[in-house]
């Protein structure tokens, strides 16, 4: 069985009759092909799953009562958690809310008191908002730097291969007799040419995917930028002042 694949895989036989450094190149290759199709599948699942938890999570908030909304995450129950960023950023929104919210009534003139939200105290929820996307950011990018790389180690990797294939043809060209010199020809020029495919066939995935998952990355962000600014709105109308609300003509 081995035999026969051996015979009827060009990539197998290079494999088999190149030496320890081109087989060393083909491992490369083949280590660097699982890196990224591991990534690829991960992340790609990781992006359907959160859109999915994002559309749920927003279905829940209502405008109306925008520190009212109880969630909490279910514990860890697998090594791979899928992130959760729409409530994440509920969360720190949530949370500085509060804050300032308990803030404003400890030093407000009476009990009774309607609590509202200046400038500057929604300028600040948002600067945590920010923070909390940003944060989210760096996350989703995790890891993407590997794709990035095996784009341009791949080529390089099989450009290697081609050049040590070639250099062992005319080394063997010039070390054998005439008689081997068509075999050895074969066998060098066969690594070559099998190093320079994988390494292209290993970087084109690698690069269609690391451009479609930094366009989901961007629009993902948007979305995250969208949703936080219904937050900041929904809680700016709930506790705005009296002077920056809307006043509605009267009739003569």
């Amino acid at each position: 069985m081995y035999l026969v694949l051996a015979s009827g895989n060009p990539f197998i036989t290079a494999y088999v009759q190149s030496d320890w450094f081109g087989k060393g190149i083909f491992w490369g290759l083949f280590l660097i092909s699982a890196l990224s199709w591991t990534v690829l599948i991960h992340k790609a699942w990781v992006y359907s799953q959160m859109r999915r938890l994002s559309d749920e999570f927003s279905s829940l908030f209502s405008d109306k009562e925008p520190l009212g909304l109880q969630f909490t995450r279910p514990g860890k129950e697998r090594m791979l958690e899928v992130p959760h960023p729409f409530f994440e950023i509920y969360k720190s929104f949530k949370q500085k809310a509060l804050q300032i919210i308990n803030r404003n009534h400890f030093f407000s003139p009476s009990a009774d008191a309607p609590i509202f939200l200046s400038e500057a105290d929604l300028s600040l929820i948002e600067s945590q908002v920010q923070m909390t996307i940003g944060t989210q950011v760096k996350g989703l990018e995790k890891n993407l730097f590997v794709l990035s790389t095996i784009v341009t180690l791949g080529p390089f990797l099989g450009l290697l291969g081609t050049v040590w294939g070639i250099l062992l043809t005319f080394s063997q060209l010039n070390s054998r007799a005439i008689s081997s010199n068509n075999a050895a020809m074969l066998s060098g020029l066969s690594m070559a040419l099998a190093t320079t495919v994988i390494g292209l066939v290993v970087a084109i995935p690698a690069l269609v995917g690391y451009n479609y998952l930094k366009n989901a990355g961007r629009e993902y962000r948007r979305d995250m930028e969208d949703f936080s600014h219904l937050l900041l709105t929904a809680v700016e109308l709930q506790y705005r002042k009296p002077e920056h609300a809307q006043k509605i003509p009267t009739a003569p």
